[in-house]
């Protein structure tokens, strides 16, 4: 059987203290649900997400954690049987007019008792039960903080000068830019990076399509860390202190001590903490591919921050 994967967000928002969540109307099947959409060829899942909210409910997102996905079957365009994953994130709305998509006529914004009641498929209520569940234990407020590992540049063999300025290739170039959409479906606003060539390219793309500053870090860089691998660590220490939406790009040599770092900050007491404790020991064991994204999702800043999920997504 084949699948045809799709993204969707719960959006959020808290109404006179309540929490409220977006229910969408498709016309087409008189059902209420949330909003989603099958992927772009290409298209990595929490762009999609992002994506597909603003074209049919004209809302700006931004990704909060990650949700429970859900699959059925549904008929393909061949009208044979195939199986529909669809990941999910609850989303702050960031902006948008609201403007409705022509496959959606309405979009209400209700709070979790009457959207529970109004969602006509079962599946959609456990994206339902878990922002409730988070918003409970305190950890559905987040923000993103993004390891980055550096896209693939040339080999040293074929650089004859100083490793530092080793630059990106072709394949390397096509990571960064597809990076792109995926920093901006987490809100990313602070960029720190290696100064390396390689480093500092990978995430220009970005700051050049947002007008962010790239602030360039010595410590993030394989010679730096060399020198005094505390460095990393404090360059770390500090995002945690801003708890600014913040990508930090470095090396593979950098990256297993950054992992091995961002462990201290994970949330053991509950279940999604465990498994991101995981995705972090093998990211650190098992190193990170060029050009991939690790999304830590964390809760509150300084000593009582908590990282409460994590995310990877590979180029």
């Amino acid at each position: 059987m084949s699948v045809i994967p799709a993204a969707g967000t719960v959006p959020w928002r808290r109404r006179r203290g309540a929490l409220e969540v977006a229910v969408v109307h498709r016309p087409k099947y008189d059902d209420w649900s949330w909003a989603k959409g099958k992927l772009d060829p290409g298209e990595e899942w929490p762009v999609a997400a992002v994506r597909e909210t603003q074209e049919e409910t004209g809302l700006e997102v931004r990704l909060g954690l990650p949700l429970p996905p859900t699959a059925y079957t549904v008929l393909d365009r061949m009208g044979q049987p195939a199986a529909k994953e669809v990941r999910y994130w609850a989303a702050e709305v960031v902006g948008g007019a609201g403007a409705l998509d022509n496959e959606i006529d309405e979009v209400s914004w209700l709070d979790v008792v009457t959207a529970h009641e109004r969602l006509d498929y079962a599946r959609d209520r456990e994206q339902l039960r878990a922002v409730v569940r988070a918003d409970g234990q305190g950890n559905l407020t987040t923000w993103p903080l993004v390891v980055v590992r550096h896209a693939k540049a040339r080999s040293r063999s074929s650089w004859g000068r100083e490793d530092p300025l080793r630059p990106l290739d072709a394949r390397g170039t096509a990571q960064a830019a597809a990076i792109v959409p995926l920093l901006a479906a987490f809100g990313i606003s602070r960029l720190v990076s290696s100064p390396s060539t390689r480093c500092a390219d990978t995430l220009r793309p970005y700051a050049a399509a947002t007008g962010l500053p790239l602030k360039l870090r010595d410590g993030l860089s394989e010679e730096g860390f060399v020198a005094d691998p505390d460095r990393a660590v404090h360059h770390l220490r500090r995002a945690f202190d801003r708890g600014a939406a913040t990508a930090i790009c470095s090396h593979g040599p950098v990256l297993p001590t950054l992992l091995e770092t961002l462990r201290h900050y994970v949330d053991l007491t509950s279940e999604e903490g465990a498994v991101a404790d995981a995705r972090l020991s093998e990211a650190a064991d098992l190193a990170m591919g060029k050009g991939e994204v690790l999304v830590c999702h964390v809760v509150s800043t300084g000593i009582a921050a908590r990282i409460v999920a994590v995310e990877r997504h590979r180029s």
